[in-house]
């Protein structure tokens, strides 16, 4: 059965445990920082970084200093744009048993701008040694093996919870309630096209530009992942005339 995470950031105190946790369970080496002004560190996601807790800090309109937390990761999509820009037979894969969405070496043949523009949520990274195009697996070694994924598992706050999608589904569907509570703003974040879902408290771009596959706030617009579609479509046509 497909599996699903939650992440209920009203749980999260940016503890970055699961941003550690993934790195140290992935092994990936060091990368070198510094002081930008902000808590967030690195600033960005990475080949050696597939796990990052986003920090966002705005003023409310009483004057009030508020910080938003958002471990941002790859979202594994049911339907991935990532697997229809494509172009090798099996360089990105999507595990029938969990849905996790993976990148293989074959990825390193890909050309890099392609996956990463067609991606709503500006996930994939390049590794320069390799050129293999990186992002979280939901620890599918893990998983297969019956455990927790690494952020899952290292989340002292109980901000993520792990299972089958539908009881996921379920359970951030109670939690919704319970949180619109106190902020009615409160949302799921495009819980119907992906595997890891986010519970936020307020206006996705207060989170992360890529909170969703559209976090702005203009309407009209056509996400990357219908850009992607539309600017496919004639390719797939075309190609399915010369099949034979």
């Amino acid at each position: 059965m497909p599996k699903a995470i939650l992440i209920d950031t009203t749980k999260c105190t940016a503890c970055r445990g699961c941003q550690v946790g993934c790195k140290e369970w992935k092994n990936y080496p060091p990368v070198a920082t510094k002081q930008r002004g902000t808590h967030q560190n690195p600033p960005d996601l990475g080949p050696y970084n597939v796990k990052l807790v986003r920090f966002s800090e705005h003023m409310e309109a009483d004057g009030t200093v508020k910080w938003n937390f958002f471990p941002d990761a790859c979202r594994h999509c049911l339907d991935a744009p990532c697997k229809s820009g494509a172009s090798l037979e099996d360089s990105i894969i999507q595990d029938p048993a969990t849905g996790a969405v993976i990148y293989t070496e074959k990825t390193a043949k890909e050309d890099f701008e392609t996956i990463k523009n067609s991606c709503p949520y500006d996930i994939p990274r390049l590794d320069p040694k390799t050129k293999r195009i990186i992002k979280c697996d939901m620890c599918i070694d893990r998983v297969r093996a019956n455990l927790l994924p690494m952020c899952v598992k290292s989340c002292a706050m109980g901000a993520m919870t792990f299972g089958e999608r539908s009881d996921i589904l379920d359970k951030a569907a109670k939690r919704l309630v319970a949180v619109q509570k106190e902020f009615p703003k409160a949302q799921l974040c495009d819980m119907e096209n992906v595997s890891v879902i986010y519970l936020i408290t307020d206006a996705p771009a207060k989170y992360h530009k890529f909170a969703v596959a559209d976090a702005s706030d203009t309407k009209g617009y056509m996400t990357r992942k219908e850009m992607l579609a539309g600017l496919l479509s004639p390719l797939r046509k075309g190609a399915g005339q010369f099949q034979g």
